[in-house]
């Protein structure tokens, strides 16, 4: 290398390696010292998905390309804070940020390297390859249990809020998966619902369900989904049950289990309950959770301690009792729950958690407050929303109407306006498009 180089700074994802990205850092290794701000996980989330490989894992590879001399994290999308600090001679980007929402990043650096003289390399696009594509093509692979299962912690780390929606089946397991509002924004994962799955095979919601019944109808999702799905397991039975359940949710490829801090017949909380609540409660559930932390083998699946103090109408401060005795006995999370059609309580309770810890994920389940978006939940420092029973709410209906509009009709003519066709029908499904 000459005398005194060039410092050359190139950010970049590198989720995917490919040729164009090859090509970039061979463009740049000619001008000088190639330093890559790498994105962080949260920066890539910022504006699409997180990436399949973790930090760490993309460092290695870039670090082990010939040519790049260093890799610092780039902590935003904006390149400002990396090049005020370094002040590199030159910028190296591919010409395809010339257009679209890059522009005005591409624009930011321009102006930023005017200050130092600094110069701005735009290599030409390479063409034939698509980083959508490449996702594409992995997603129909599919992916491994170990992948999937430490997905949700990443998706905390990484994003304002994560969004989760309950899933039942493998076709409602295809929506959550595939589904995107006209803003970029999607479901992160799915919820694996007690009440769902038992109503969706027409039996009661009741805690004994069998647990490898529902093993089944994930199994099924998970043949067709990439995304990470939370297990709700009641109670979670009694602490030796509870081990066997976390041993067989962890090896399924299943995110994390949030358990409930009742005792007693299961009751859906939205009606209420007449369950024990006492100290003997809390520290019968802290065992459980200890139980439970023993019985994993990996550091990816993660408890979740469900309180159910604002269902039974005992206050913020029996909550926050609990919140801080289950976190000291290992919860990975706190999901804190309320029937309440107004939000506050639950606020309240996260502001004050907040002050006692402010990095335990909070889980919020806005099934009565429905009016909050994701985005105030966000603000609250709340983690995870999970919608927990809309997909198949939203079935039953259009099922009913359909069966009995062909009865009164004599005929399905009339229904076909709310059906969907056979062909979108079959373009849902992988590998018949």
């Amino acid at each position: 290398m000459r005398p005194n180089p060039k410092q050359i700074y190139v950010g970049m994802s590198a989720d995917l390696v490919h040729p164009g990205h090859m090509n970039i850092l061979k463009v740049a290794a000619k001008l000088g010292e190639v330093t890559v701000g790498l994105l962080t996980d949260r920066a890539i989330a910022s504006y699409k998905r997180v990436p399949f490989m973790t930090y760490k894992q993309r460092k290695d590879v870039i670090e082990n390309i010939k040519g790049v001399v260093k890799v610092i994290p780039q902590e935003t999308l904006d390149y400002r804070p990396n090049l005020e600090k370094l002040k590199p001679d030159i910028v190296v980007h591919g010409s395809d940020w010339k257009e679209g929402v890059q522009s005005k990043t591409r624009q930011q650096v321009i102006d930023t390297l005017d200050k130092w003289d600094g110069e701005l390399v735009e290599p030409d696009y390479t063409v034939g390859i698509s980083s959508t594509q490449l996702n594409n093509s992995l997603k129909e692979i599919g992916t491994t249990p170990d992948i999937r299962r430490g997905r949700l912690k990443r998706l905390i780390d990484a994003k304002p809020i994560v969004r989760i929606m309950e899933s039942h089946n493998a076709l409602s397991g295809l929506i959550v998966e595939n589904i995107k509002a006209d803003n970029g924004a999607e479901y992160d994962g799915m919820w694996s619902s007690s009440l769902t799955d038992s109503t969706s095979k027409g039996k009661p919601d009741i805690e004994a369900v069998d647990l490898s019944t529902r093993i089944t109808t994930i199994n099924e999702i998970f043949e067709v989904t990439t995304k990470p799905m939370i297990y709700d397991a009641d109670t979670g039975g009694i602490a030796e049950h509870f081990a066997f359940t976390v041993r067989t949710l962890e090896r399924t490829g299943i995110s994390a289990v949030i358990i409930e801090d009742k005792t007693g017949l299961k009751k859906n909380s939205l009606f209420g309950n007449d369950v024990s609540q006492t100290q003997d409660t809390i520290e019968n559930f802290c065992q459980k959770i200890q139980s439970g932390k023993k019985a994993q083998i990996t550091d990816d699946f993660m408890i979740i301690a469900r309180i159910e103090s604002l269902i039974l109408e005992v206050g913020i401060d029996d909550a926050l009792k609990r919140a801080k005795a289950y976190i000291e006995a290992g919860a990975d999370a706190i999901m804190i729950h309320s029937r309440h059609k107004e939000p506050d309580e639950v606020l309240e309770f996260c502001r004050i958690l907040r002050e006692h810890d402010e990095t335990v994920p909070i889980i919020v389940v806005p099934t009565s407050y429905n009016q909050i978006t994701a985005k105030e939940l966000s603000e609250a420092r709340i983690n995870v929303v999970i919608y927990a029973n809309h997909m198949l709410r939203a079935a039953y209906p259009g099922m009913v109407r359909v069966a009995k509009s062909i009865l009164e009709n004599d005929r399905s003519f009339e229904a076909e306006k709310d059906l969907l066709s056979i062909k979108k029908i079959l373009e849902l499904i992988p590998g018949t498009k």
